[in-house]
């Protein structure tokens, strides 16, 4: 066996730092990664926000005006009661009276 003089280090302490050095960087790396990808994220879909509200109120007033057509054909209008028609034709089932789908 040979004895380690004072000025020797083991071998395994080098690569030990580096390996854990190396791996301190890798996962700050991806932290902020990480950081700056929910950041983009989240502006996307704030951005989406506005376009999803608008499309709300769209269908609210789609279903207001189904709704209404509906009561008007129930009622005898012969425009309206081709318009039911035609949508029941396209696969929109219409019913008088019965609050629009949420």
């Amino acid at each position: 066996m040979t004895q380690l003089s004072s000025s020797e280090r083991p071998a395994w302490k080098l690569p030990l730092i580096l390996l854990t050095v190396s791996l301190l960087v890798w996962f700050g790396f991806q932290t902020v990664q990480l950081f700056f990808e929910r950041k983009n994220l989240l502006s996307v879909t704030g951005s989406f926000q506005s376009a999803v509200q608008e499309a709300q109120k769209l269908r609210t007033q789609l279903e207001t005006l189904i709704t209404k057509t509906a009561e008007l054909a129930k009622q005898g209008n012969t425009s309206a009661k081709k318009a039911v028609e035609e949508l029941e034709q396209k696969g929109i089932p219409i019913q008088a009276g019965t609050p629009p789908l949420k």
